[in-house]
């Protein structure tokens, strides 16, 4: 005798933390591609595979999940930063690192960068979520830039350090920007580009050169 087979779909249970994962996941390629204006919790749910009521459930509003996908791509980009620029390293080597873990970070998760630095930027709340991860970054380069100039036996003026870090961290995110519309480009070489830009200036910085406007 043949078994019944039911036409009804089951669905796995899974642990919270997973399922809320996958949405993020869906949320981030459904914000890229459509933007946060045009992006539809339906579209959202679908791409889940999970019913809309359970993404109000689980993350709350639209504006609610962005802001938690901002928070997630945010955290996975500072992990990989972090994890890269061990702090006994020489100073080029911090930055090399610092930079490679970026710009892989974001030729990795190009939808992720579009939405933290495209999507983000353009209205609030997000411009400001977009500016903490922006003052996160430029504090961890300033330390970079403080440390190296400790171990030569120089210090520089608070306002110096962050004025230069603000200068890597913007050229740092417009070429980011450039990467994620470039498929074809590679993060390491892009990297390497920015390393000769950024290195050669900080390391005049290092050393005590400076450039002065000429005098009238």
């Amino acid at each position: 005798m043949l078994a019944r087979v039911s036409s009804t779909p089951s669905f796995k249970r899974l642990p919270r933390a997973v399922r809320e994962q996958q949405m993020l996941d869906a949320a981030v390629k459904v914000f890229s591609r459509r933007g946060f204006h045009a992006a539809s919790m339906d579209e959202i749910a679908e791409d889940a595979g999970i019913s809309k009521p359970m993404v109000y459930a689980y993350l709350g509003t639209k504006e609610e999940l962005f802001i938690a996908c901002l928070h997630r791509e945010t955290a996975r980009m500072m992990l990989a930063i972090a994890g890269a620029a061990a702090p006994d390293l020489p100073a080029d080597q911090r930055l090399w690192r610092g930079l490679r873990a970026f710009f892989g970070f974001v030729g990795a998760h190009r939808d992720g960068w579009a939405v933290l630095y495209r999507q983000a930027r353009g209205s609030q709340p997000f411009a400001a979520e977009l500016a903490a991860m922006r003052a996160r970054l430029v504090e961890v380069v300033a330390g970079m830039l403080d440390h190296a100039l400790r171990a030569r036996g120089r210090e520089v003026a608070g306002t110096e350090l962050e004025v230069v870090a603000y200068a890597l961290v913007g050229a740092s995110e417009s070429l980011a920007d450039w990467l994620a519309d470039h498929p074809e480009a590679e993060p390491e070489k892009t990297a390497t580009r920015m390393m000769n830009v950024a290195w050669l200036g900080a390391a005049q910085l290092l050393d005590g050169v400076t450039w002065r406007p000429p005098v009238d």
